[in-house]
């Protein structure tokens, strides 16, 4: 049975490999726009995540891990059945949502992408969501938003926590690390809780909170999450002060004209999928996990050679740890690990934080620095050495006149930085 499994995962992977290059190619479609009574063709481009090859991701262990194999009873095949404009009508407004889901030809678009040459990806992401959406709709629940909402991430990164756009936006809601640090995302060298599904979601819950108190449309919302709500408001005063998404849709960037169809048909598909032949693949949910605090600087081998945790594992549980080192010398920071270790780590604190640690960690806290003194001058030839005593009032002009010598020679001959002297010293000084 087990070689029967491993089989079938291969001829998988293999179909999600034929998919690559169709997917690497997808990245606009083409829509037909009616706009004053005439027709025009225009080119949208794909929101970032749609064109994510499916090898991207299954890097997360947890995923790799964890996303097992197609039901017995069920298989994704290459028939797409298409349906009437109508049965589309009726499915989106089936959907329990408070938030406007309209139907026309462009959200046809990209229905038809993700059910056609994106099927095999949405099985995929159909089972990531098994392990984000609890996430998800615990922080959205909390403060009172669509929980439709919940199927953003997927227009956003594809569901891949390491997920980082060609501007810099990073993790599963794909935070900028200006507005990530507004909402208390903590990014620096070492740690990015952008990177960190659980901080991340609810700093993204707040961050729609916020923008729904501007715009109070979330069609507006979700465009200003993506492009920013300055590109939001230029394409609003553009279209003559208008508030509705669909009035001021050719004035926003031609990545946001994709975004919002693309964010109802990913409702729709995450709702329908069944009914295009689309299964989830199964889906074995990881063991239980817990959180533990850490106080002392350590590194992710430290804990995996100890506590006995993968390191692939301890990476996927804390993908906020940039370079698998927790500066918790700096300040406490969470470590989240299989339930079954955390004892044995807490048991040999000593042992994991000793273990490598001068190898691992090479930064010096200190470093001595020795002075290197500057070289004497030699005593020039056909000159004899008086010691002069400082009196108060001297200055070393004065002195080079009384012994018709250079200021800069009394300054080599004594090793001196600057010209400041100190009564009751003594100066060394050649003379003829």
């Amino acid at each position: 049975m087990k070689n029967k499994r491993n089989n079938k995962t291969n001829v998988l992977m293999l179909l999600f490999m034929a998919f690559l290059a169709m997917q690497v190619k997808a990245q606009s479609v083409d829509v037909v726009i009616n706009e004053n009574g005439t027709e025009r063709l225009e080119v949208i481009d794909l929101p970032v995540s749609m064109t994510y090859p499916l090898d991207s991701l299954l890097v997360d262990w947890k995923l790799r891990t964890f996303v097992v194999d197609m039901p017995e009873d069920c298989s994704t095949t290459t028939e797409n059945p298409t349906f009437l404009d109508s049965v589309y009508i009726d499915r989106l407004s089936r959907i329990p949502s408070i938030m406007e889901m309209p139907y026309n030809s462009i959200v046809r678009r990209f229905i038809d992408v993700y059910t056609g040459r994106l099927r095999n990806q949405v099985a995929f992401m159909i089972s990531a969501n098994n392990f984000y959406i609890p996430i998800f709709e615990e922080a959205l629940d909390a403060y009172d938003l669509p929980l439709e909402l919940k199927y953003l991430p997927i227009i956003e990164s594809a569901l891949n926590p390491s997920a980082v756009s060609r501007v810099g936006a990073s993790g599963l809601w794909q935070f900028m690390i200006n507005t990530g640090k507004i909402y208390g995302l903590e990014s620096n060298s070492l740690v990015d809780d952008r990177r960190d599904p659980i901080k991340a979601t609810w700093a993204a819950a707040r961050y729609l909170k916020d923008l729904y108190g501007i715009y109070k449309d979330w069609n507006l919302v979700i465009a200003a999450y993506n492009c920013g709500p300055g590109n939001v408001n230029k394409a609003i005063r553009r279209a003559g002060g208008t508030t509705d998404y669909w009035a001021i849709y050719n004035n926003l960037p031609r990545e946001t004209r994709g975004y919002v169809p693309a964010f109802i048909a990913a409702n729709y598909v995450m709702n329908y999928y069944c009914d295009h032949n689309i299964c989830p693949l199964e889906t074995n949910m990881p063991g239980d996990t817990d959180t533990i605090q850490i106080n002392r600087r350590v590194h992710f081998e430290q804990i995996a050679a100890v506590a006995g945790v993968e390191m692939e594992q301890l990476k996927s549980l804390n993908p906020q740890y940039k370079r698998d080192i927790i500066p918790g010398d700096i300040k406490p920071y969470t470590l989240r690990m299989p339930q079954a270790n955390i004892s044995q780590f807490i048991d040999q604190q000593d042992s994991v934080y000793a273990y490598k640690a001068k190898e691992l960690f090479t930064q010096r806290r200190t470093v001595e620095v020795k002075d290197t003194p500057r070289r004497a001058a030699a005593a020039p030839a056909g000159r004899t050495l008086v010691n002069h005593k400082i009196r108060s009032g001297d200055n070393l002009g004065a002195i080079a006149a009384k012994y018709k010598v250079r200021v800069s020679d009394i300054m080599a001959w004594n090793n001196m930085r600057n010209n400041k002297i100190i009564a009751g010293k003594t100066l060394k000084i050649y003379v003829k």
